[in-house]
């Protein structure tokens, strides 16, 4: 069982990773430091936002627009660390 807690850590480890990798890729390409007509450069983007569009469209359809911020990859990084704290509160139960 201690197993199954730490792989669950680490996929939410890795989820943080992706979170934040997407949150400053978007900031770069906003600024553009970075070009989407670089063939690297969009493919990351574009499968990043493949991969994170599942969590994020549940949280911008509750959340208000924030005068063109999007605020919900911080959501989703404070529901990852709220799951890291249950599952690192609750260590106990798998003993």
């Amino acid at each position: 069982m201690l197993t199954l807690m730490q792989t669950l850590l680490f996929v939410l480890s890795i989820a943080k990773f992706v979170v934040f990798a997407h949150f400053i890729m978007s900031w770069l390409i906003s600024f553009q430091v970075l070009n989407l007509h670089q063939p690297l450069v969009s493919q990351l983007w574009y499968g990043l936002n493949r991969i994170l569009e599942p969590l994020y469209a549940p949280i911008r359809r509750i959340l208000p627009q924030g005068a063109g911020l999007d605020f919900s990859p911080i959501v989703v990084l404070i529901l990852i660390y709220v799951v890291e704290r249950l599952l690192m509160n609750n260590m106990m139960v798998f003993y």
